[in-house]
C-alpha cells in the first residue's frame, strides 16, 4: 500500500510539472500604463523587438485593460509596423472587447477586464534585425476614456 501512494505522488508531480511548464512560449511581452487612464490621438505606444530567427511562426498579441465601464464595444487602433529595412506598414484593426450583447470578453472584475488579443496568426518575420510595431487610438473619441493598460506580446508557435 506505501508504494502504491508513493506513486500516486510521484505521478501527481510529475503531471503537474508538465501542465504548469506547458504554458506559452513569449518571445516579447511588454505592457505600457497610461496613467490618465484614457487614450489620446497624441499617445501612441511602440513596442520594439530584435528578430534573430526568421525560420519560426509567431502569434501576435495585443493586450488591453479597460474599465468595465468603457463606452464601446471595441477599441480601433492603426498598427504600424516598422522593418529592419526601414519599410512602414499601416493598418487599422478592431480590436474586439465585447460582443454585441455586450457581455465582456477576456477576465473581468466589478472595475476592469484584461484580454489577450491575437491579431496575426502564423505570423513570420522574413527580415532579421529589430522590428517597432506601434499602436494608436483610431476611434472618434479623443481622449478615450477607460483604457488603462496596452501590451503586446509576440509568442513563439515554433519551426515553420
Amino acid at each position: 500500500m506505501h508504494l502504491l501512494s508513493l506513486s500516486r505522488i510521484g505521478f501527481l508531480s510529475l503531471l503537474s510539472v508538465l501542465f504548469f511548464s506547458c504554458g506559452p512560449d513569449y518571445l516579447y511581452e511588454n505592457t505600457q500604463t497610461l496613467e490618465s487612464e484614457e487614450w489620446s490621438y497624441a499617445d501612441s505606444i511602440s513596442f520594439e523587438i530584435t528578430i534573430a530567427d526568421t525560420s519560426h511562426l509567431y502569434e501576435l498579441v495585443v493586450e488591453v485593460e479597460h474599465a468595465t465601464v468603457y463606452p464601446r464595444q471595441n477599441l480601433y487602433t492603426r498598427i504600424s509596423t516598422d522593418f529592419p529595412d526601414g519599410t512602414r506598414l499601416s493598418k487599422p484593426v478592431s480590436l474586439e472587447l465585447a460582443d454585441k450583447t455586450g457581455f465582456w470578453y477576456g477576465d473581468c472584475n466589478s472595475d476592469w477586464c484584461s484580454i489577450d488579443i491575437p491579431i496575426q496568426t502564423n505570423a513570420f518575420f522574413n527580415q532579421a534585425g529589430t522590428y517597432r510595431f506601434t499602436l494608436e487610438q483610431f476611434t472618434r473619441i479623443d481622449p478615450l476614456p477607460g483604457v488603462r493598460k496596452v501590451g503586446f506580446a509576440v509568442r513563439d508557435l515554433g519551426l515553420r
